[in-house]
């Protein structure tokens, strides 16, 4: 199989097995991230190859929604006979990027970096708002109480006891931690959009305007 005809077996399988997830972690997610992640990749001259197959793998096995399917995505990448060395670059990224496993330490490679930034920019923006919700209405999360105050410890982040708190506590955090400059550039476009949200759910809270 060449390249092109990888990445589209690839795009079926994990399509096939994120069908039916509801938390903001579904295929789409992991489609915009994979589209995302060509166009930084394209910008900041990164392998291509290796971070679309690392951008569609990534949310596999996510914690927080997978029983222990650990390797679920190495084994695909062999059944495909690719080359080893490739299977290493991807495995590294799918393991490295999440925010609980890699909140301040750096990554080692530009593929890497590239994966994460469009991870982390899908947490952002109009999608960003409306995933933050959907993943709290899926953990049980209530949406606000005013009881309850953020508490932004990054190093520690163990998740936000409400959706608003989460806003503070990790997602508008996210635009200093991108390694890219495109990535940069894109999440202080998303961050001003969520942070003009913010201010108008308060306002509507106080029954203001």
């Amino acid at each position: 199989m060449n390249k092109k005809e990888i990445i589209c077996k690839t795009k079926e399988f994990v399509k096939q097995k994120l069908d039916g997830e509801e938390s903001g972690h579904d295929w789409w997610h992991t489609y915009r991230v994979w589209k995302l992640a060509k166009k930084i990749a394209k910008e900041e001259k990164a392998d291509t190859f290796v971070v679309e197959l690392a951008a569609l793998l990534h949310d596999l096995e996510d914690y927080k929604f997978v029983n222990k399917k650990q390797g679920l995505a190495e084994k695909f990448l062999k059944s495909l006979n690719l080359d080893e060395n490739i299977i290493s670059q991807v495995s590294y990224i799918i393991e490295n990027i999440s925010f609980s496993k890699n909140v301040l330490r750096k990554l080692k490679t530009k593929e890497a970096k590239v994966v994460q930034d469009a991870d982390r920019l899908d947490a952002l923006g109009a999608i960003g708002i409306a995933r933050c919700f959907a993943t709290g209405a899926k953990l049980g999360v209530p949406i606000y109480n005013p009881k309850i105050k953020p508490k932004i410890n990054l190093k520690n982040y163990k998740g936000s006891q409400t959706s608003i708190n989460h806003f503070y506590e990790k997602l508008l955090q996210l635009e200093k931690l991108m390694n890219t400059k495109t990535g940069k550039r894109i999440a202080k476009q998303r961050t001003k959009f969520m942070k003009q949200f913010l201010k108008e759910f308060f306002k509507e809270l106080a029954l203001k305007g």
